[in-house]
């Protein structure tokens, strides 16, 4: 029976070794709770990753470890819908309909590519680097989902894909949802321990200054109780006077459920070295049963990759019918069997 709740799509690259606090508390845990309450597609976008250059063998690698975290973190195969991008070909094939349809300058607009290229150097970007938004549209129009839960950073893509389908609608008829971004609920950003200016990122962080879930638990709580504060001695949140203070305390509100107003009260007259010592704790907590759960997944291969070629299989049953469907009306010859 098909579904009545709403479906959402959403993607992660395999390209960072082990996921972050940051985009744990920024993504991944919100994708757990949206299984509750959406028909959920998540993926782990491997052909996104190899619009810059890969070691194969690490991608491969990487690719099992982030399914295999997803699933450490609370995703559900019974509840939700995950799989592999690379093992659901229609990706591509609707991705070439979606680059025929998009404009030059549409494409040329995206300000991720600009900043990638950049980094980059420009001369050494690769068209994959280039149309990678447009493969995005085809994520997310194969599934006909109504909304896809997106930082901000991520609207621009959004409105490409409404422009796209709107446009292929309105040319071959009625084929595609018209997706609304979900903006992820602003959970507190999560800034870096030592550079509390920058937010934690794998590209931007300090070693030091990076929670890594998968770190052993005694180097993450030795993170926490070296990270940077200030010459006073209130805790107190105040991102302005006391971006150092004002982070430790967004993380343990939001790994505690603890209101940071709670928490304030909670470490009047006590020095920093108390709070760093208990976040530490919470931190310690949190992280032992994630590595041992993705642990567990990995030593494990065989049942790893069946669970991500059952979700391929689910996703393929949905993309399949849709690719099918945008191949009639663009007027493509079927293939007879």
């Amino acid at each position: 029976m098909p579904s009545t709740r709403p479906r959402v799509l959403s993607g992660i690259q395999p390209t960072a070794g082990s996921f972050h606090l940051g985009n744990y508390l920024g993504a991944v845990r919100q994708w757990v709770a949206l299984q509750e309450s959406h028909d959920a597609f998540y993926m782990v976008v491997d052909l996104h990753a190899i619009t810059v250059p890969q070691d194969p063998v690490e991608l491969r690698a990487n690719t099992r470890l982030a399914a295999a975290q997803l699933l450490a973190a609370g995703l559900d195969p019974e509840r939700c819908t995950l799989f592999v991008q690379s093992h659901v070909p229609e990706h591509a094939q609707l991705a070439w309909i979606m680059n025929c349809l998009a404009g030059f300058g549409e494409a040329s607009r995206m300000t991720q590519f600009k900043d990638k290229s950049a980094k980059h150097g420009a001369g050494n970007a690769t068209v994959g680097l280039f149309t990678y938004p447009i493969l995005q549209v085809a994520d997310i129009l194969l599934y006909q989902a109504n909304q896809v839960p997106v930082g901000e950073d991520q609207r621009q893509h959004i409105e490409l894909t409404r422009d796209l389908a709107d446009r292929f609608n309105g040319r071959f008829g009625e084929t595609f949802t018209v997706p609304e971004p979900y903006i992820l609920k602003e959970t507190a950003k999560i800034y870096d321990l030592q550079d509390p200016s920058i937010k934690m990122s794998k590209s931007a962080s300090t070693p030091k200054g990076l929670i890594n879930l998968l770190d052993d638990p005694k180097t993450t709580a030795k993170k926490v109780k070296s990270a940077v504060t200030d010459t006073d001695t209130v805790i107190k949140y105040d991102t302005e006077n006391k971006p150092g203070v004002s982070n430790l305390l967004s993380i343990y509100s939001t790994l505690t459920g603890k209101a940071i107003a709670e928490l304030e009260a909670e470490y009047e007259g006590k020095m920093y070295g108390a709070l760093k010592t208990d976040l530490a704790e919470v931190m310690v907590e949190f992280v032992t049963p994630f590595r041992t759960r993705t642990q567990q997944y990995l030593d494990d291969p065989e049942t790893l990759d069946s669970l991500l070629a059952k979700g391929a299989e689910k996703a393929r049953a949905v993309a399949a019918e849709t690719l099918a469907t945008a191949y009639d009306k663009v007027g493509l010859l079927p293939a007879k069997h």
